[in-house]
């Protein structure tokens, strides 16, 4: 897959894009990441990428044409475009899954109070956001997504079940984990875990998954 971020900042993707996982999926090219500073498509001198809003208000807007200059520029036949925004779908699992299915995505980061409207009607595919809050910018946002779509890529993970039993995968919150040591500070793992019994485990581990549903997301169910 390759993925091309266009961002004002990007330093504020490269360094968490090019530690563990993602620099491993790098290294063995199931990623091919390009992060692009969106300024470099400005053509006046000053290399403006933002202005003032049409009728008044806070702030500033980020101008089309650089994100259009940008994005035609990378843009090919398998090409899917997104938008980092607070106005956008909310990232699921779901939502991550169908991504990881694309050959490439183009992630454009929203910035300062939004970007020109006329990239959301006519440049993007989906607007995405990760949840109900407001960031300073979508830089942060876009490693996000890019971290949850290229985990699912085939060979990413160590183990190929990793991304099938993990949170939201299955419809449920992933159950308690345990490891070494078998007791600490009096605290001892349920004995089920010990038990060798593979069925009973699995049982147990879902009972488990749906309890911490229940009482964390009870939404989900």
């Amino acid at each position: 897959m390759r993925v091309d971020i266009l961002t004002l900042f990007p330093e504020m993707c490269r360094a968490p894009l090019n530690e563990s996982m993602m620099k491993r999926a790098q290294g063995s090219g199931a990623l091919e990441l390009h992060i692009h500073n969106l300024r470099d498509w400005a053509t006046d001198k000053h290399r403006m990428a933002d202005d003032a809003p049409f009728g008044g208000g806070q702030g500033m807007v980020m101008k089309p044409e650089p994100v259009f200059a940008a994005v035609e520029s990378l843009r090919g036949t398998a090409s899917t475009v997104l938008l980092m925004t607070p106005q956008g779908r909310r990232l699921s699992q779901q939502l991550a899954t169908e991504f990881s299915t694309r050959e490439h995505l183009i992630i454009i980061c929203g910035h300062y109070e939004g970007i020109d409207h006329r990239v959301v009607e006519h440049l993007v595919e989906a607007e995405i956001s990760i949840g109900d809050y407001v960031l300073t910018n979508g830089a942060i946002a876009a490693v996000v997504v890019v971290d949850a779509v290229v985990r699912l890529l085939p060979g990413v993970l160590g183990h190929e079940q990793s991304a099938a039993d993990e949170s939201f995968s299955a419809g449920l919150l992933e159950g308690p984990q345990y490891t070494r040591p078998a007791e600490f500070r009096g605290w001892k793992i349920p004995d089920v875990l010990l038990s060798g019994n593979h069925a009973e485990i699995a049982a147990w581990r879902k009972e488990r998954a749906l309890e911490r549903t229940q009482r964390n997301r009870p939404d989900l169910l």
